[in-house]
């Protein structure tokens, strides 16, 4: 999953497309500028197949504003009960932010299975998540890593059973994205793409 910082509208579906180029059809946009809600809606209209979370959900009123602009899910970096609340009542899609057992057993209380690490890296990476999450093994969460992911330790983190997906920036960078290199976030996507089947084909 790439994890997108759009800065202009216009740029939208271009990185889209790109991505689903090189195979990569799951963004998290998140809702870090004034136009993501626009770039929402406007890869949704240009982009068929792809997958389009919003991210960086911090406030409940937040969660209608991504529903209505076509989100597919949607994903926090923290846990806030009445942002997951709010997902829930809109029957939105949607997987909050944990970084500490607490983080775990207040997702859980509301009913959540799949759950994104973050920070990932910073936290202490898979050793630490394998660590954390060891109470609640029998209960199958499944987690999404963010954060410090990148093409030297993809392989790590997919290979564990605790890993449903991962999602980092750098597949399309902001910098990549403002800078419009299009053919670069396509590589990218590809060599991400191709290790992540390697190691599907590995692991089953």
């Amino acid at each position: 999953m790439a994890v997108l910082v759009i800065d202009a509208v216009d740029a939208a579906v271009p990185t889209a497309q790109a991505l689903a180029r090189g195979g990569v059809m799951s963004i998290e946009l998140t809702l870090r500028t004034d136009v993501a809600l626009d770039a929402i809606r406007e890869i949704k209209a240009g982009v068929p197949g792809m997958t389009v979370g919003a991210g960086t959900l911090i406030f409940p009123e937040q969660v209608q504003a991504v529903v209505d602009a076509g989100a597919d899910f949607g994903v926090a970096p923290g846990f806030l009960p009445s942002v997951a609340e709010a997902a829930v009542d809109a029957g939105l899609p949607f997987a909050p932010g944990i970084a500490v057992p607490s983080d775990v057993e207040g997702a859980l209380s509301i009913g959540f299975r799949v759950l994104k690490f973050y920070p990932a890296e910073p936290m202490g990476g898979l050793r630490y998540l394998t660590a954390m999450s060891a109470p609640y093994a029998h209960l199958g969460l499944r987690f999404v890593p963010l954060g410090g992911v990148n093409m030297l330790n993809l392989e790590s983190y997919l290979s564990s059973p605790l890993v449903g997906a991962v999602g980092g920036s750098w597949i399309a960078s902001r910098e990549l994205i403002n800078a419009a290199d299009w053919r670069q976030i396509e590589t990218n996507a590809r060599e991400a793409t191709a290790l992540a089947a390697r190691i599907k084909a590995v692991t089953e």
